[in-house]
């Protein structure tokens, strides 16, 4: 199975044009092992560290395997955070896209209305957070009577979160005749319990090395004062340089605090933590992989769901409380094969739960020297002309997938009588197009979107703006995505 292609995994045409569209090239070590059961339709309980691939281990067996024309949700995937739910529904939906597969998002701090809205919607697959979800099931707004897989990711977060038993009581309401997953990077015993009542003969599978933590990244401790942090830190982003870095705090109060303090010093730099706006959280995340700033100072909530690319430094400000959040904070870095570096800054206060985090992790990590003061003096000028550079914007993954797909808009929707079917009719009636072409209808109230693939986008733009949609001529133009 060394050096998998996705092509030898009977994959449709549909599918493996988006994985290389993505950049899938070979596939890592859970989805070797997990898209051949998945395909088969067996329950996996699959031990793997975050950065493995899992969402793509589980999403493409469940993209392959829906029936588009059904009219509920086929899927639900819970998900600890509301930032891993975004980065889980994106994924899926690029992976779909030329299936047609649509996946929305459930969860908090997000108007509901907006989110019924969605369900009302031809849904393949939801994720969601589980209060958000439950909510959902228990008002009437998502129907689960048709859910043939279910995922559980990142099931350590849910249990260290408290979510496990509202997990629970949405599996309970879950058909008994469905296929399971479940990810988690350590099996407690609360986990392997649940795994025992609702599971089906699972098949297990462990891609986690001896050690949690992994090789690729070469951890540093740096014992120092808790008035020096500061300073401590600032000499060590001159000599290291990164491009960019994740720096975690373990408190809202102290995020906002250090950003305030980096900006002061002329750091491109944003904070990110739960006491903020959930579009503004969606907003930062998306601007600092696109690598607009290249200091992002958060709390444990962008420890799960944040994939940023060759992302080489991750710095621990605050020793986290939970030895479990060390392990997935630093996961952040040494992703997809790449190296990183993980740096923590430890004051005498924060020894206790640093040596807990040593004998979880089973290493001793090894204390650096700070640097020295001629060191620094020829690193900060390094440092100055990358920070004064205007930013070099990344591509994300989906781009080149993008660049085949234009979303139309009509101003036309349910309060006008119009219909999917109806939309279908007048795209199709257009001489060079036929129904493969059209991706995702969106109908909504007063408006309609549409996905066009294959790059058609401005053939059928042009021709709908002289082509009638049930007897009558609507406002058509590109959508703003």
């Amino acid at each position: 199975m060394d050096n998998m292609n996705f092509e030898n995994y009977g994959l449709s045409d549909e599918i493996l044009k988006a994985l290389k569209l993505l950049g899938f090239k070979q596939a890592t070590e859970v989805q070797k092992e997990v898209i051949p059961l998945g395909l088969e339709k067996h329950d996996i309980i699959a031990k793997a560290q975050t950065g493995s691939g899992k969402t793509a281990a589980f999403g493409i067996p469940i993209c392959e395997s829906v029936e588009w024309n059904a009219k509920e949700p086929q899927a639900l995937v819970l998900t600890p955070t509301r930032e891993l739910c975004v980065q889980v529904k994106e994924d899926i939906t690029n992976i779909g896209r030329f299936k047609r597969i649509r996946c929305t998002a459930v969860f908090g701090k997000q108007p509901v209305e907006v989110q019924v809205r969605d369900l009302k919607q031809k849904v393949h697959v939801v994720v969601g957070t589980p209060g958000r979800t439950f909510d959902l099931i228990q008002r009437g707004h998502l129907n689960v009577q048709s859910i043939k897989y279910l995922v559980i990711d990142e099931a350590d977060k849910m249990l260290n979160m408290g979510f496990i038993d509202q997990v629970e009581d949405i599996i309970r309401l879950l058909p008994g005749e469905r296929i399971t997953m479940l990810y988690s990077a350590t099996l407690e015993e609360k986990i392997e319990a649940l795994c025992q009542r609702y599971m089906n003969n699972p098949i297990k599978i462990e891609i986690t090395p001896e050690s949690l933590t992994s090789e690729k990244i070469n951890q540093v401790l740096y014992e120092v004062e808790q008035d020096k942090k500061l300073t401590v830190l600032q000499k060590l982003l001159y000599v290291e340089n990164p491009d960019s870095c994740i720096i975690f705090c373990s408190t809202k109060d102290n995020v906002d605090k250090l950003t305030y303090n980096l900006k002061d010093r002329g750091y491109a730099c944003e904070s990110l933590h739960g006491g903020m706006e959930q579009r503004d959280r969606l907003d930062i995340m998306k601007s600092f992989k696109r690598g607009e700033f290249r200091f992002l100072v958060a709390t444990d909530v962008a420890a799960r769901g944040i994939d940023v690319e060759s992302l080489s430094l991750i710095i621990n400000y605050d020793v986290p409380v939970e030895k479990e959040s060390y392990v997935h904070r630093i996961g952040r870095t040494g992703r997809a094969g790449n190296k990183g570096k993980a740096i923590t800054l430890a004051a005498p206060s924060e020894y206790k739960i640093l040596s807990e985090i040593e004998e979880y992790i089973g290493l001793s990590i090894p204390i650096g020297e700070e640097p020295y003061k001629e060191e620094i003096e020829r690193a900060k000028k390094a440092f100055e002309e990358k920070n004064n550079k205007q930013p070099k914007i990344k591509t994300e993954k989906s781009a080149n997938l993008d660049k085949q797909i234009t979303k139309i808009y009509i101003g036309a929707g349910k309060k006008k009588k119009i219909r999917a079917g109806d939309i279908v009719g007048a795209i199709t009636s257009i001489k060079g197009i036929s129904a493969e072409n059209i991706g995702i209808i969106d109908v909504l109230d007063y408006v309609t979107y549409v996905d066009i693939l294959d790059g058609k986008g401005s053939l059928v733009l042009d021709a709908l703006k002289t082509t009638t949609i049930k007897g009558k001529s609507y406002k058509v133009e590109k959508a703003n995505k």
